[in-house]
């Protein structure tokens, strides 16, 4: 990574730390999901600053933004659009839904039924969607950022896993710590005016560098250990998929970037893997208290 592209990562996160505060982490980890033009999953309790993360970052980077509020009566033609007859014209002309944007937050997303989940699975996979026989193109960036609330709580469904794999990277953001929480309270973040870090063509630069990130052999091989011992061990419901495999490297290649690096190390494997395989892999037994990534490791001695 060049000095440029060095202070242009450093402007958008400092930018976006005026608004969340004492997360660092996340809001890395959430900017290298866009970097490596996946999408994100945030899984956490109401009032945490799930949307509040969203919104900042998509007026940040400075994307034409668009929130849709999940609800059980939501239909796919609200997300997707619909065709109208033009009594003026007498033809029918396609009204595009929410999901014609840039940066779209899914907000609540359990809370919708799976059929209505799954009009993001196009969009997500392919950036496009098809309605009545005729595909439309999204725009570019196309970025999908969804909360979702726990799965105990009252009118959620349970994600598919056709949808949850679509998501490159999921995580909780959890409770600020006391500081940056006394921030907070000092504050009036809900009347920041932020401005965008860079231009359309900046940001389009930082995601062709991401690509260039070099993946030597022997983080290959680490990766396709990993992948074949989810598939093989036995201690999954179902291993991780190659959709799962393209995202870690992907991930990989740009947390390294955002860290200054042109290469993968090791530890950005060791650290990109939970918030990849949290949310794709579910074990058989619930006997330990391991989580996912920690059986995988562990097996396979990476330390």
């Amino acid at each position: 990574m060049n000095i440029h592209d060095s202070k242009n990562i450093e402007k958008i996160i400092t930018i976006i730390e005026t608004v969340i505060h004492g997360k660092r982490d996340k809001v890395e980890l959430a900017l290298a999901t866009f970097l490596a033009k996946g999408h994100l999953l945030i899984d956490d309790l109401p009032g945490v600053g799930k949307t509040t993360l969203a919104k900042t970052m998509a007026q940040v980077l400075g994307l034409h933004y668009s929130r849709i509020q999940f609800t059980s009566d939501l239909l796919p033609s609200d997300i997707l659009g619909i065709n109208y007859y033009d009594t003026n014209n007498a033809t029918f002309v396609f009204k595009k839904g929410a999901i014609f944007s840039q940066f779209l937050l899914a907000d609540e997303i359990n809370r919708a039924s799976p059929k209505t989940q799954s009009a993001l699975l196009e969009a997500m996979e392919e950036a496009q969607v098809s309605v009545d026989g005729t595909t439309h193109p999204l725009a570019e960036p196309f970025f999908v950022v969804a909360t979702k609330n726990p799965f105990e709580e009252v009118g959620t469904f349970e994600l598919p896993s056709s949808q949850l794999d679509r998501f490159m990277v999921s995580f909780s953001l959890g409770y600020p710590d006391a500081a940056s929480e006394r921030d907070i309270l000092l504050s009036n973040t809900k009347k920041l005016l932020l401005k965008q870090a860079l231009s359309y063509e900046e940001i389009a630069k930082l995601q062709e560098e991401v690509t260039k990130v070099y993946l030597s052999e022997s983080i290959l091989d680490y990766l396709q250990d990993i992948i074949r011992y989810s598939r093989e061990s036995g201690l999954f419901q179902s291993g991780l998929s190659t959709r799962a495999a393209l995202a870690l490297s992907n991930i990989c290649k740009a947390y390294a970037f955002i860290q200054g690096r042109d290469y993968v190390s090791p530890e950005d494997v060791k650290m990109m893997l939970p918030f990849v395989s949290g949310h794709r892999l579910k074990c058989t037994s619930h006997t330990t208290n391991e989580s996912p990534s920690e059986l995988i490791l562990n097996a396979l001695h990476i330390d």
